[in-house]
Formats: structure tokens, sequence, C-alpha cells
């Protein structure tokens, strides 16, 4: 049997709870460099020392939400790999591009928070790391699955030389992931993850207004074909 949450751990649970669904709202309202504890406070009916008994400062409640929405955005990344992944690579890209982009549509501001705009005054912990990298690893990991099952073919366009310099990122990275792909396959998924990030913060940020209608259309096209120049089947 878990053991029985205390009230006084309940209490803060609640109250910790209550700071974050606030801030969310003014992060909708006042972007990220308005966020305020203070205001925060007296939308709680709280005086302003008593949420920093909640959060240790304003950075601090940046980073929750920070973490809350990488970890959010990964996890549409990850399940919609998982559910497809018996159909073929370039399908199961596009599959996660569009749950990115349904995500994103949903909490715009959550988007902008993680994908737009550094925060000024404001430097990521490393608690930020793991969580940024969920939905990345999501969409390599698509790229590592079809190379591991012989689903990589020649890219569909002529790619350039990787510079030495370049090289010896890719390689770095690959031994990060603990992945054998060669440097020119890194760069090209590289190309295709900023495409798919691009597509969408075009759309939410409005560079695409008045141009662009179909936008989730565009986001399948341009994700098909940045899988062709990756290589992969489908």
């Amino acid at each position: 049997m878990p053991p029985i949450e205390g009230v006084r751990q309940r209490a803060r649970r609640e109250i910790t709870q209550a700071i974050t669904e606030e801030a969310r709202r003014q992060l909708a309202i006042e972007g990220a460099p308005g966020l305020s504890l203070r205001a925060i406070a007296r939308e709680l009916g709280m005086v302003s020392s008593a949420v920093y008994r909640y959060v240790a400062s304003r950075d601090e409640l940046l980073t929750i939400l920070i973490v809350e929405a990488y970890d959010a955005v990964g996890e549409v990344a990850e399940v919609a790999a998982r559910r497809s992944a018996s159909r073929p690579p370039a399908d199961r890209l596009v599959a996660v591009a569009k749950a990115i982009r349904k995500w994103a549509i949903e909490h715009p501001h959550e988007y902008a928070l993680i994908y737009g705009s550094p925060v000024p005054g404001y430097e990521a912990p490393t608690d930020t790391i793991a969580p940024a990298s969920r939905v990345t690893l999501a969409v390599v990991g698509i790229v590592l699955d079809a190379q591991r099952d012989g689903r990589v073919a020649e890219p569909t366009v002529p790619v350039p030389p990787v510079p030495p310099a370049l090289r010896r990122d890719a390689n770095a990275v690959a031994e990060r992931l603990g992945a054998s792909s060669s440097p020119e396959l890194l760069v090209r998924t590289i190309a295709m993850w900023t495409q798919v990030f691009g597509m969408i913060s075009f759309e939410l940020f409005g560079q695409t207004r008045n141009l662009i209608n179909a936008h989730e259309e565009l986001l399948v096209a341009t994700t098909r074909t940045m899988a062709g120049v990756v290589g992969l089947e489908g």
C-alpha cells in the first residue's frame, strides 16, 4: 500500500500547482520576460513573501515551466513515434511532425517559451537538458531505427561533403547517442529536424501569414522532402 500523503505535503503540492497554473496564465498575457512572482502572489491572494516558500525565484519558476513544456512536447513526439513504429520511416517522421505541430498550436505560449526568443537574464540550468532532449531523440530515433533496419537509401538530392570541424561535431553526437551513424547521415538528420521546427515556428510566429493557409499540408510536404534528403524509405 502506497504511503498516505500528509496534510502539509498535499497543501504544498496544491499551492505549488496553483502558482504554476497562474504562471502559465501570465505567460500567455505578459510573455516570459513579464513573469512576476509578486503579481502571481497578488492574483492568488498571497503575500509576496509566502510565494518564496514554494518557488525560490522567478528563474526557478521559469525552469519549472520550461521543463514541463519540454516534457509535454517530448511525450507527444514519443507517443507518435511508438504508434507509427510499423510504418515506413518517412511516414513515422510525418506522424511525429504533425503531433508536434498539434501540441504547438494548442500550447503556443509554452512553445514560444522553449523555442522562441531567449528570456533576458535567464540562463537555463542543466535540469532542462534531459527534458529538452526527449523530442530530439524521438525524431533522431526514427532515423536510427531506419538505419538499423536497412531502410536508409541514398538521399534524393546531392549532399555536399561534411567539412572536418563539422565532422568532429557529428562524430561526438553519434558517440553520445551510442550510434554508428556517419557524419553525413547525422548532418542530414539535423537539417531535417530543424526544418520541422522551422516550419512550425514560421506558422506560430506569423512569418507565413498572408502567404500560406494550408499549414499542415505544407509541413507534411516539406517533412517528406527532408525525409528524402535523409534517405528515409516511404
